[in-house]
């Protein structure tokens, strides 16, 4: 399943995020020119590959009881990182939010 999700800075959308074969691609928006997603993801490189789940939005994930809650009321699968941010993605800690776009 390819799954593509639209990450925004303070409501300004900033980048997308792709689930693809090999892992994840997070490219940065052509117009975009605010400040980077993460500073460990900064906006001099247009794009970024992960074999894994990004560790930044990783980061933005409850863990321990929180995540077990999250798991069993909705019902998603605990390897299904990008899902698990997809269901949460307007409500993350700090300025980013992440909301699926369908393809």
């Amino acid at each position: 399943m390819n799954r593509k999700a639209l990450i925004s800075i303070n409501k300004i959308p900033a980048a997308e995020l792709f689930e693809i074969k090999d892992g994840y691609r997070m490219k940065y928006l052509d117009d975009y020119s605010g400040p980077p997603v993460s500073l460990a993801l900064p906006r001099n490189k247009n794009e970024y590959k992960f074999s894994t789940f990004p560790p930044f939005f990783d980061g933005l994930l409850p863990e321990g009881i929180m995540l077990e809650a999250l798991l069993k009321v909705l019902k998603l699968d605990a390897d299904d990182y990008l899902g698990q941010l997809l269901i949460l993605g307007e409500d993350l800690v700090g300025a980013v939010t992440v909301r699926e776009i369908l393809i």
